[in-house]
């Protein structure tokens, strides 16, 4: 068939245009690969670990308490300072005054302490009597003997005096018995009758108790400083040895079911670069409520911590210092790891994208144990393979894949 020129030139000119333009078109709307952040499988150690903030106390705290009711002088000691057992006052306390008595009770007690005096009375005059009687049996019997000595009575008669003479002497001892009773009695009831302030003019400047520290070490906190009246078992001081700290860390109940003694303690957060080492001492077998800062209730369990370094190393925390224990629950030095945001789920079971000749390839992998920033493979991958960080709804199975311009 012959084509007319005129066709021909209008192929000619528009053909090689129409080719160009499916070709823009088809170069416009080619796949793009995905800019994506990649990361290498490798082998190295792995440790998983738990941690929270915990804080340093004294092993053995001792609360010195008021032991009498009374009017406590001020306190001179400081915290931080030097105390010896059973040497250092910690607090001097003068005992209370009596209180004021109302009429009726007032009267009750002067009727108690005048039957007091006049019992007293009666038993000073039962005293004379027994020691009169007491003083003539005494003066019987010396003439019985003197008679007795010349043969003019008979030994019944003697015998009869001095069991008399005895028996007025026990009546004269207990007569004098019954004479301290009833005067205590008396100074009983006189001393019911004591108003207020009047003990103290009796008893000198300052009749105190001094309250002595239980152990040596050092004043912790000082609870009650100013003078003033306390009742009995008033907290006055706290003291401790600092010398002697430990760390109590609350952990949730489901990380601390993890926990046992002897596993090592990094402790960070405490002031210096390098941490501290410790190791779990015990775990307590309590539990105990505490709203979060978000106001949701946790079950909590303290973890008590010991220092393994030399006193020297941690000498300057004190009581109640902020530290971050961080529990090692397991370690090794050669696992084969990957960044823990490579993983997703993929259905019941978890995958990542590796890296296949530039494009995003699908696999499903093992775990082994993680730490919140690297994952333990199993199986799945091998070292030195490639994987995607954080990959997104744009990453597919076979998608093309480009790492992603640092800027």
């Amino acid at each position: 068939m012959t084509v007319h020129p005129v066709t021909r030139r209008r192929l000619v000119f528009w053909l090689p245009l129409g080719i160009a333009l499916l070709l823009a078109f088809a170069w416009l709307f080619r796949s793009q690969p995905v800019p994506v952040d990649f990361a290498t499988v490798e082998r190295g150690p792995l440790q998983v670990s738990v941690s929270d903030e915990g804080e340093t106390r004294v092993k053995e705290v001792f609360v010195v308490s008021a032991p009498v009711a009374g009017f406590m002088r001020r306190i001179a000691l400081e915290p931080g300072d030097p105390v010896e057992a059973a040497k250092t006052v910690v607090a001097r306390i003068q005992p209370s005054d009596p209180g004021f008595l109302d009429v009726r009770m007032e009267t009750e007690l002067r009727a108690t302490a005048n039957a007091a005096e006049a019992a007293r009375a009666n038993a000073s005059a039962a005293v004379q009597r027994a020691q009169a009687d007491r003083d003539f049996a005494r003066a019987e019997l010396e003439r019985f003997r003197g008679l007795a000595a010349r043969d003019t009575i008979a030994q019944n008669a003697l015998d009869d005096a001095q069991r008399r003479e005895r028996t007025a002497s026990a009546a004269l001892a207990e007569a004098k018995a019954q004479l301290a009773m009833r005067e205590h009695e008396q100074e009983r009831a006189r001393a019911a009758l004591l108003a207020p302030n009047a003990a103290g003019t009796t008893s000198g400047d300052c009749a105190c108790v001094d309250v002595y520290t239980p152990i040596t070490g050092r004043v912790l906190r000082v609870l009650q400083k100013s003078e003033g009246v306390v009742a009995s078992s008033t907290p006055l001081i706290e003291v401790g040895d600092p010398a002697e700290l430990e760390i109590v860390v609350d952990l949730l109940s489901a990380d601390a079911v993890r926990v046992a003694p002897g596993q090592r303690v990094y402790i960070e957060g405490w002031g210096e670069p390098e941490p501290l080492n410790g190791v779990v001492q015990r775990v307590e077998p309590f539990g105990f409520t505490k709203i979060s800062a978000l106001g949701i209730e946790e079950q909590r369990v303290n973890v008590i911590i010991d220092f393994t370094d030399p006193p020297e190393r941690w000498q300057r925390l004190g009581h109640g210092y902020r530290v971050e224990p961080r529990i090692v629950l397991w370690q090794s030095e050669d696992v084969l790891k990957i960044p823990l945001p490579a993983l997703f789920r993929d259905g019941d079971a978890w995958a990542v994208f590796a890296v296949d000749g530039g494009r995003a390839a699908l696999r499903h992998v093992k775990l082994g144990r993680d730490n919140g920033i690297e994952a333990e493979i199993v199986e799945g991958l091998e070292a030195g393979q490639e994987v995607v960080l954080h990959p997104s709804d744009r990453v597919t199975d076979g998608a093309r894949i480009v790492a992603r311009e640092q800027g």
